[in-house]
Order: C-alpha cells, then structure tokens, then sequence
C-alpha cells in the first residue's frame, strides 16, 4: 500500500476530537497484525478512545519514536469545495481532505513503510506512538508515553511528525486553556450603586491580559527563535449578562497562556491572579458576595526547549540532509517527551500553513518527502 492509499483510508475516519478514534485504531491494529508488528492500546478512561504504542524490530534500548496524534480539528462552519473525509486529488499536485497535513499523513508514510521495515534486521527498533485528543490539549499522550517509559527499554530519540515542511524544528511554545468566572451584583441599571457588574470588571481583567504581553516585552522576556517573541496571552471567548438594563451578575471569558521555553506558566497567571485579587477586592468592597475564580480547562503542555537535541537533530539531518532547526508557536506533544527525558525534535511533512483550514491539503511531493524520510530511516537503523 502506498503513502497515498493509506492516507485515503485514514482521513476517512472521521477522528474529530469529540468523537471515537477506535475504528482508526482497530484498522491500524488489523494493519500492523498482519505485519506481525508488536503493539499494545493504552485506552481513556471511559474506553472511547485510545492511543496505539507498536515496536517494529528488536525489543532493545535504542531506536527512535515517530509520534503522530490521530484526531482532527472539525469542519463545521468551513466552505469545504469537496468532502472533508474523502481524500480528492484534483490533479493541482495537492491531496485534498481532514487531517491531510495534520497529521495523518506523517502517519500514513509511517504505515505505509511498515512491510519493509518488517523485512529488514534493524539493529533498534522503530515505535509508533499514536495518540488521541491532541487537539484538545495533549490529552491522550502522557499515559502513552508512561506507559513507554515503564515497560520497555528506552528509546534513543522521538521525532513528533507535526507539518514542518520536513524540516526539524527544535522549540516550541507550552499551552494552558483557562476559563475565568467574574460574580458580581445584579441590580437595576438605573442603580449603578447597588450592584457589581461582573460584565466590566471582567473587562478591566481582559484589558489587563493583554497588557502583560507589553510588560513582558519591555522586561526583554523575548526570544528571536519564535515569530511572536514573547509569551502569549489571548482572551477567544466571553459571555455574560442577562439583558441590557440589568447590571449583569456574572461574566465568563475562556482564554489561553502560550509561554515560551525560557518562561514558567505558573509566573505568567501570577501576574493575573495578583490582578485578579485586586479587582475582587474593589467589588467585595461593594459587595461581599463577589469572586473572581480561574480555572484551568486542561493540564499545561509544556513547552519543548532547544536542548538535549543534538544526536536527534544529527540523525534528521542525516536523513534530510542539513536544513536549519526553527522554533514555532504552536504546542505539541513533543514537550510531554522531552519532559520524560527523551530528546525531541519535530518534523513532518505538509505546511501548519494549512492546518484547521478549509480544504486542508497536503502536496504530493511532501507526502513523497514524508516516504523518502521512513525509508532512509529504516536504512539509518539497519543492522550493518
């Protein structure tokens, strides 16, 4: 089967976070038994979903991890030209469908080049890591990734094959989705000294968010490695208030910490929670009642930092041939590794230019870059 054929049928599963990966899962299973591959599910809680762990070669310290998530971001609400779980190939040397780029089609070279690295006597062996709800912060790959650590003997090197444009990327930044809650008093609009509105308290907070990424630029809390060189703080979503003529008693906004390696999460939402505190001060002064509470909507993923990377760096390039390392902005599942001591780096085919987007594509020469890349692998790691 192909790079291609098997990106067909894996963007036909339509793994989008809120739903079951388990169809994908069973299929690559049925895939790797064929093949006589080794591998184990490490399931969720509530068994809906699962990651995948395989070893192809010898049960021996060593080797590299190729780490690629399973689900998809969704597609409602997006101008799709054509159907978003049908890989469409319009002749314009794209590959049209969910997931394409991000990241089934790492996957799917890594699937494909299975029956040759089964033939071969790898001297380490190759793993698979496939993982759930990465799209919903990281969720899935930390249990895999124990799992790993706990029962097998440790690998040399994990490469995450997010879209590069196969290039190695060396950083990236850590991720926290907040939601804070802002009560305050209800009371007649005509009154405003009888009620708290949570609505403009709220405000001032948000207002305050945004002024931190100042601060932290004027600090020289920067890194030229990264397009936006600063950590990150951005408020996506806020609701609140019941009508117009009411003081409005509560006011909810979700919003998102993205720190960079050199910075810790917890500094950064010290600054707002001190903010925070005194803002709940004022209204309690009005109103005893009041709060201000911000609660984390998933564990931080951490950021992936430019360190202990040079043999992993060493083997890409002596795959791909030397191209630049870069930073990026997004977060992955890389940190998570990396955080277990295994040197990390990612680098995958497609652009992250096309990610989440209508008619998600991948084109044809990365997906043949992708197959280029498992095959000098395999070679790399051929017993001599």
């Amino acid at each position: 089967m192909t790079a291609a054929e098997m990106l067909d049928r894996l963007v036909g599963f339509p793994t989008v976070s809120r739903d079951s990966n388990l169809a994908l899962i069973e299929w690559v299973e049925a895939w790797l038994d064929k093949h006589d591959v080794v591998h184990w599910r490490v399931e969720s809680d509530d068994g809906r979903k699962a990651n995948l762990l395989a070893r192809i070669g010898p049960d021996v310290a060593g080797g590299v991890v190729l780490s690629g998530h399973t689900d998809v971001v969704p597609v409602e609400g997006q101008p799709w030209a054509t159907d978003p779980f049908t890989l469409t190939d319009k002749g314009d040397g794209r590959l049209y469908a969910r997931g394409t780029c991000d990241m089934k089609g790492f996957i799917a070279c890594a699937l494909a080049e299975v029956p040759r690295w089964v033939s071969m006597e790898l001297e380490t062996p190759i793993w698979l890591a496939l993982s759930y709800d990465e799209e919903v912060g990281c969720i899935g790959a930390p249990r895999m990734i124990e799992k790993l650590m706990a029962e097998h003997p440790l690998p040399a090197a994990v490469i995450v094959g997010e879209p590069t444009l196969m290039h190695p990327v060396v950083a990236h930044k850590g991720a926290t989705n907040l939601r804070t809650t802002v009560t305050g008093r209800a009371s007649h609009s005509s009154q405003v000294n009888q009620g708290v509105s949570a609505i403009h308290v709220a405000a001032r907070l948000v207002t305050y968010i945004e002024e931190v990424m100042a601060e932290l630029r004027a600090e020289g809390r920067v890194d030229e490695a990264f397009n936006v060189v600063h950590s990150s703080l951005h408020v996506g979503k806020i609701s609140g208030g019941t009508a117009i003529n009411i003081m409005a008693r509560e006011c909810t906004f979700e919003w998102e910490i993205r720190h960079l390696p050199s910075d810790r999460f917890e500094d950064l939402i010290d600054r707002v929670e001190a903010r925070a505190a005194e803002l709940e001060a004022e209204m309690r002064s009005r109103a005893p009642e009041a709060s201000i509470v911000t609660q984390a909507l998933n564990q931080t993923v951490p950021a992936l930092a430019d360190d202990n990377n040079t043999e992993v760096l060493a083997l890409c390039n002596a795959l791909l041939g030397e191209r630049p390392a870069g930073a990026v902005a997004y977060a992955t599942e890389a940190g998570q590794f990396q955080r277990q001591g295994l040197p990390t780096v990612i680098c995958g085919p497609g652009s992250i230019s096309q990610a989440h987007q209508p008619d998600e594509y991948i084109e044809h020469e990365q997906l043949e870059a992708g197959v280029r890349f498992m095959a000098a692998l395999g070679e790399r790691l051929q017993r001599k």
